[in-house]
């Protein structure tokens, strides 16, 4: 069976599901529950000056008969006492020893963070967390992504941590921002050990049509919030990979962002991440969704021959270069499995309105064809001249493996659009034709 302890920047744990510093990590309780159920670290809720958080809180984007696709929060920090949150913490570390115990901090002034990073460590926190992501209520008060949008502004109270840290920093940055990367190396120059990323992204989710308020409602009134959940997923999967393959950051990291199962988790940890955090999932399913993730990922591990986690990480990396690397002369095409096509003829549809009209309707023999399909009934059929293997058709298509894309030989070699460009100039090459 594969390891998958892992350590981020010094901070052990037996596996890599954290949970994320949110409502799921606020108190002892919640803390024991997820380490019973098999979490392997928790990142408290942020500890600040205690705020007063308002009624109601959450909103949501549903799809169909998925539920909380998109989640929205207008929550603050940690509502209760620096030192409740605390004493809780010393607690909790002292009955789960091998477990990972991260204390959130979000405050001020020098002196403050100086106060609060000596009190995690005197609390036995392996390590802290900086919240500089939080894009509601605490920004406004130039706390939050107020910080994690300035880079100098990063450096600054980073190093500030840094004079007085026993234990490691990670900084988690937040995705409300043109380029992470950017606060990224910033945080590695002010010093911290690692970065966590992403934090909620600010949005509003919907607007009632009656009352005109967007949800969640408060006496009348709303505000943005941060954006959480499986929506969010590809945005922060690309902020993990710009981070873990620049050299200015170098730092290791530790991934949020719509993780929901173990095949998630492995991407993130695929493109950089040394271990993941959740929150959402939680929120919907509970704690005991960890069971499921560490059985995934251990059985894909051990069907990848990896003997451990680590071997996973930014296997994914290099795969991922800049648009003008990749070749021109690739060529990949729709193909339709005839026994198990339904007849929707959703594809015909995408591509002719949407894409490339690749695909034509002729009229069905009635032989091999899935369920439901007539003699005389037209049928989806490929136009390989036309297609430009866009992928679109297979998306759309409801039945799974029905519709895939399989390569072409073009019999030509391997051309990027550099080369293209360098063969043009040099005058080796006439301009590619383009579409009619």
């Amino acid at each position: 069976m594969a390891d998958l302890s892992i350590n981020l920047a010094g901070i052990k744990s037996p596996n890599p599901f954290w949970v994320a510093s949110a409502p799921p990590s606020n108190t002892a309780y919640q803390c024991h529950r997820a380490f019973e159920a098999g979490w392997g670290g928790v990142v408290w809720k942020t500890i600040g000056d205690p705020i007063v958080n308002v009624s109601s809180r959450y909103s949501a984007i549903h799809s169909g008969t998925s539920r909380m696709v998109g989640f929205n929060n207008i929550e603050l920090i940690s509502d209760r006492s620096p030192e409740t949150n605390f004493r809780e913490i010393r607690d909790c570390k002292r009955a789960w020893p091998d477990r990972a115990l991260v204390a959130s901090l979000m405050t001020d002034t020098r002196e403050h963070w100086h106060d609060y990073l000596k009190r995690s460590a005197d609390a036995g926190a392996d390590g802290v967390e900086l919240n500089f992501g939080c894009p509601h209520g605490m920004c406004e008060r130039g706390m939050g992504s107020a910080v994690g949008q300035n880079p100098e502004v990063i450096e600054t109270i980073v190093s500030w941590v840094m004079e007085v840290a026993e234990i490691p920093v990670i900084v988690k940055l937040t995705p409300n921002i043109t380029s992470i990367v950017h606060a990224a190396r910033a945080a590695r120059k002010g010093g911290a050990n690692a970065i966590s990323l992403i934090n909620t992204i600010n949005s509003i989710t919907q607007v009632n049509l009656e009352t005109f308020c967007p949800e969640p409602y408060v006496a009348g009134k709303s505000t943005h919030g941060g954006y959480c959940g499986p929506a969010v997923k590809p945005i922060a999967l690309n902020m993990v990979h710009e981070c873990a393959a620049d050299p200015g950051v170098g730092i290791p990291i530790s991934g949020i962002g719509g993780i929901s199962n173990w095949r998630d988790a492995a991407e993130f940890i695929a493109l950089g991440s040394t271990g993941v955090q959740v929150c959402t999932a939680i929120m919907h399913y509970g704690f005991r969704i960890v069971e499921d993730m560490i059985d995934g990922l251990s059985a894909y591990l051990d069907g990848k021959g990896m003997a451990s986690v680590n071997e996973l990480c930014g296997r994914a990396v290099h795969s991922i270069n800049k648009w003008e690397t990749l070749n021109l002369n690739y060529k990949r095409v729709a193909s339709i499995d005839y026994d198990t096509c339904i007849g929707c003829n959703l594809c015909y549809i995408a591509c002719e309105d949407g894409a490339h009209q690749a695909i034509d309707l002729v009229p069905s023999t009635g032989r091999g064809l899935g369920p439901g399909r007539l003699p005389g009934k037209p049928v989806p059929q490929i136009n390989e001249e036309h297609c430009v293997g866009c992928n679109l058709c297979s998306i759309v298509c409801p039945v799974e493996a029905c519709l895939t894309m399989v390569d072409r030989d073009t019999g030509k070699p391997p051309m990027s659009w550099q080369q293209y460009q360098e063969r043009l100039a040099n005058g080796e090459m006439a301009p590619i034709p383009a579409h009619p």
